[in-house]
């Protein structure tokens, strides 16, 4: 059982391959067979590996997962996680199974075309980016979606130090430098984005194409995107508290100016009126305050769960057929 950390057969300083494709897999049961055979049939000069992150999905991805291990003769590895941790968590527990000399994380979901993964991985290679996004020129998401994702980008480029304007796609390709730097990171919340721009500014950026979902409907509901948010927002940046203090400081100036208006009123004769007002400004001093305390308290919560060690990712299992195995880098 691995717990957050790579294993002996996880990212070495030689890769066994020119190229590792990181899955994970929730819900995927009906899509991974047709990603795999397409996957399995491209052509990488030095060999390229599929690597299956099961994250305790309910259908019976697992099952599928092991049987397109047995029966295909491309490099395949299944990782099968204790529970279910989330994608960043899975991304991170591939990461640790994966040996090539880059990596490429893409979703299930078949909208990333699995042609588009040589000219990724080309790209990143011939132009010796430690890290390449990609992007679309017409993303095929519910509207919902594309607006809390740019609305996350637009925070991302306050809080993270990125190249502003630069899109944070989940199909993106990092060498194994960055992979094992960013694997250093065993805390149970991990940001896969955020871990990379701690790591490199050597970052390109590629437009793709991005298909319409298949079959199905997303697997990210409105609690797990809260929850991603939540990570990119508290872990890379104590931004937030500094807004908080700015915040105390406006609502201080602003009581002050209160009282000044209250007491001339009450120097002139007249008896200060407002009790609407007043109201008013408890309740709002009352809920900034809230929300400082929540902001706070998250922030202590997760220093507390990481502290006590909870788990990053657990991995029940990992099997590989005979071509992964034997996986060498070709001449």
């Amino acid at each position: 059982m691995q717990s957050g950390v790579t294993s002996e057969s996880g990212i070495a300083a030689t890769p066994a391959f020119a190229l590792s494709i990181v899955v994970p897999v929730y819900n995927g049961a009906t899509s991974v067979p047709t990603l795999v055979e397409a996957l399995a049939k491209l052509e990488v000069p030095g060999g390229h590996e599929i690597v299956l992150v099961n994250d305790c999905s309910p259908d019976n991805s697992l099952d599928v997962c092991r049987e397109l291990c047995r029966q295909n003769s491309v490099a395949l590895t299944v990782v099968n996680l204790a529970r279910n941790f989330g994608e960043h968590n899975a991304v991170m527990a591939g990461l640790s199974q994966a040996r090539g000399e880059y990596i490429i994380n893409m979703d299930d979901d078949l909208q990333n075309p699995p042609e588009e993964v040589l000219r990724l991985w080309r790209y990143a290679k011939d132009n010796a980016y430690d890290v390449v996004y990609t992007y679309y020129a017409d993303k095929q998401h519910a509207a919902w979606r594309n607006l809390g994702s740019r609305f996350t980008n637009w925070c991302a480029d306050q809080l993270l130090d990125k190249p502003k304007g630069l899109y944070l796609s989940s199909f993106r390709c990092m060498s194994a430098f960055v992979a094992r730097n960013i694997l250093e990171h065993t805390g149970p919340f991990p940001y896969v984005d955020g871990l990379i721009m701690q790591v490199t500014q050597k970052i390109g950026r590629l437009q793709v194409q991005h298909l319409p979902r298949a079959e199905g409907r997303s697997n990210y509901t409105i609690r797990r995107l809260v929850r991603l948010f939540m990570s990119m927002f508290l872990n890379f940046s104590v931004m937030p508290l500094r807004i908080g203090t700015l915040v105390g400081f406006v609502m201080a100036g602003l009581g002050l100016l209160v009282f000044l208006v209250i007491l001339i009123e009450a120097l002139g004769g007249r008896t200060p009126q407002g009790y609407a007002s007043v109201m008013a400004a408890i309740l709002l001093l009352a809920g900034v305050q809230l929300i400082m305390l929540g902001l706070v308290g998250e922030y202590l919560g997760r220093l507390f769960l990481t502290v006590n060690k909870k788990p990053q990712f657990i991995v029940r299992d990992v099997q590989r057929n005979e071509r992964a195995n034997k996986g060498s880098i070709q001449p």
